[in-house]
């Protein structure tokens, strides 16, 4: 294994200290940066984009070029694993992903396909090598899915949703139904990130987008428990690769996340870091957590901001500083180097 020049996320994922907080970005390489928009308008449409390793190696490295951040991550989108599941994804302009045949009956969930990863999903394996191979060792590479029970959402609602109607119906209709599906896409996740490791991923991260529309009682059993197996197996398969868990909107059940195993905890904007540490009892490495929003204020504020975030968690190794969920497209690039200059300046006074 070669030496990773840059080793401060892989260093607090694995509880050891770090001279400053490592920052990275969720969808830091997204519609916000010109490159990424010129690279996505050769490529034509989005499958396409994220189809091709080359070009998906292109926009992964596109803000490592331009900001100095801790790690990259793998462009790609968690939807590749339902689409090589058979349901055919494609991107409407202006409403997101949808999928030519959503998963609705019992009869739909037993004719899905579980895809090798090689194979239906190689081009993602295709890419992982490829961008590690461009990286040079300078920054470690996050590979990612999505939680199972966000990607059984998508697919049975056939796109993204405001009232979870199908899904909801199918877990309060047939409960079998849905254990069913979920144990499909956790088996096939579970092959995909142990790819994605193979391939030279240096960190795993599972997106729990929706764990958030449930109550306590099913947040544990259709996501928690579904996420769970996946640590689980990944622990034996994989022992020294860290996980990071997220499930947005779920501050009230960090300790139950913190239990899986995981590594670290991804923690949003509505959860002050002070009260997620405490919750979690110093077990994991916390990532998070500035509202994207703050992104849109003037310089001035954003410092501001950073140095809050930083004095929420407080001093101690133990941080990945992050935003709270992904970043918008309108935010200008400037914004984010303020933000990732500041957090350089500032954290190391959190790590003496």
């Amino acid at each position: 294994m070669h030496t990773i020049t840059n080793t401060r996320l892989l260093k607090v994922l694995n509880n050891e200290p770090v001279d400053r907080t490592p920052i990275w970005i969720m969808r830091q390489a997204g519609r916000y940066l010109p490159e990424y928009l010129a690279t996505r308008k050769r490529a034509g449409d989005f499958m396409t984009l994220a189809g091709t390793p080359e070009l998906a190696c292109e926009v992964t490295l596109q803000p490592i070029k331009r900001f100095s951040l801790d790690a990259a991550i793998l462009f790609s989108d968690i939807l590749t694993v339902p689409d090589a599941m058979g349901l055919g994804l494609y991107f409407e302009a202006g409403e997101g992903p949808r999928f030519k045949s959503p998963v609705r009956t019992p009869a739909d969930i037993k004719q899905l396909a579980t895809p090798d990863p090689e194979t239906e999903l190689r081009y993602v394996m295709d890419a992982v090598r490829l961008i590690r191979r461009e990286l040079n060792n300078s920054v470690p590479l996050i590979g990612f899915s999505g939680s199972p029970w966000t990607v059984a959402t998508y697919m049975v609602e056939g796109g993204g949703s405001k009232e979870y109607q199908y899904i909801k119906r199918l877990m309060y209709g047939d409960t079998q139904a849905l254990h069913q599906l979920l144990e499909k896409i956790t088996t096939t996740t579970i092959a995909y990130l142990r790819a994605q490791a193979d391939a030279g991923a240096q960190a795993l991260m599972v997106f729990d987008t929706w764990g958030g529309v449930l109550t306590p009682r099913a947040y544990q059993l259709f996501s928690l428990q579904y996420m769970q197996a996946i640590v689980t197996a990944l622990r034996k398969s994989h022992a020294s690769i860290p996980i990071t868990l997220f499930t947005k909107n779920g501050g009230m059940w960090l300790p139950d996340i913190a239990r899986t195993g995981c590594n670290a905890v991804g923690v949003d904007w509505t959860t002050d870091l002070r009260d997620a540490r405490s919750l979690t009892d110093d077990k994991v490495a916390l990532q998070g957590n500035m509202d994207p929003g703050v992104l849109y204020g003037s310089k001035q504020t954003i410092r501001e901001e950073v140095q809050r975030v930083l004095e929420s968690y407080g001093s101690g190794g133990r941080h990945i500083f992050n935003l709270g969920h992904g970043i918008h497209q309108h935010i200008d690039p400037d914004n984010v180097e303020v933000m990732v200059e500041t957090v350089h300046e500032l954290s190391p006074a959190f790590h003496r």
